[in-house]
């Protein structure tokens, strides 16, 4: 963090019990800003301004407490740092979750496929599953880009869902139909956490389990683009939580009578 990243948002997560031994403030830097314009349907986007600020020469060390941690999620960052995380823990974690983007893509794409070797699971959106893959085709980048290293791949459609590949198995999640969105930043991150907290919560890291983990994360995502920011996610309980998840169960639940 920068010296300009706001203590009562260190507060917030400190009060939740996250522990933030790993977190490290940089006095005399800005914290990483990005900014960018959305399109009128909120799925796409086009990047404005993207400042490194403290991540342009962040070296990340691991705490000798976060030694022997069971579940790795990668944030989006440069793939070097990515990769310097996994190579500085003792013991290979039970599951790896990495998540990217296209700017990664355009500026360190070979740094980019070296970390894919070393990870289980990819999160990344339709357009950088074609970019990354080369392949028009949602089915054909899947396989290809398994084939650089990542068992499972979660494709993130937006409004329209998320896909989820492993070997020949396929799973979609829908989204919860919105009536407004108000700020879709951040509801990827979001995602990845609602994602990789119900496997670390559960400690089962199959199929069957990680579609679960994908509803999971797009109901924690569809409360974060009700508001701006994490305002959303602040006012949440785990009731509200459970019956959003329940509404995504009921999105896609029916019977059917064959004649």
């Amino acid at each position: 963090m920068g010296y300009d990243f706001p203590q009562e948002e260190m507060d917030e997560l400190t009060k939740r019990g996250v522990e933030l031994d790993g977190v490290e403030i940089v006095k005399d830097k800005k914290s990483f800003f990005w900014s960018g314009k959305y399109h009128m349907d909120m799925n796409t986007r086009d990047t404005l301004v993207t400042d490194l600020n403290v991540l342009e020469d962040f070296n990340p060390i691991v705490p000798d407490t976060y030694q022997g941690a069971e579940f790795l999620m990668l944030g989006n960052l440069m793939p070097k740092l990515q990769l310097s995380v996994i190579n500085q823990l003792k013991h290979r974690p039970k599951l790896i979750v990495m998540d990217t983007m296209n700017f990664w893509m355009d500026i360190a794409m070979d740094d980019l496929k070296e970390v894919l070797k070393n990870v289980d699971v990819l999160l990344v959106n339709d357009a950088e599953a074609r970019q990354l893959s080369g392949e028009l085709s949602l089915v054909k980048a899947a396989k290809k880009i398994m084939e650089m290293g990542p068992g499972f791949l979660i494709i993130k459609k937006g409004e329209h869902g998320a896909l989820l590949f492993h070997e020949k198995q396929v799973f979609f999640a829908p989204a919860l139909p919105l009536e407004e969105v108000f700020d879709p930043t951040g509801a990827g991150d979001t995602f990845a956490g609602g994602f990789i907290g119900h496997l670390a919560k559960t400690k089962d890291i199959s199929f069957d389990n990680m579609k679960t983990a994908i509803i999971v994360g797009s109901a924690m995502a569809s409360f974060c683009v009700e508001k701006f920011g994490p305002e959303r996610l602040k006012e949440i309980t785990k009731t509200d939580i459970d019956a959003r998840i329940a509404e995504f169960v009921e999105l896609v639940n029916f019977d059917i009578d064959l004649v």
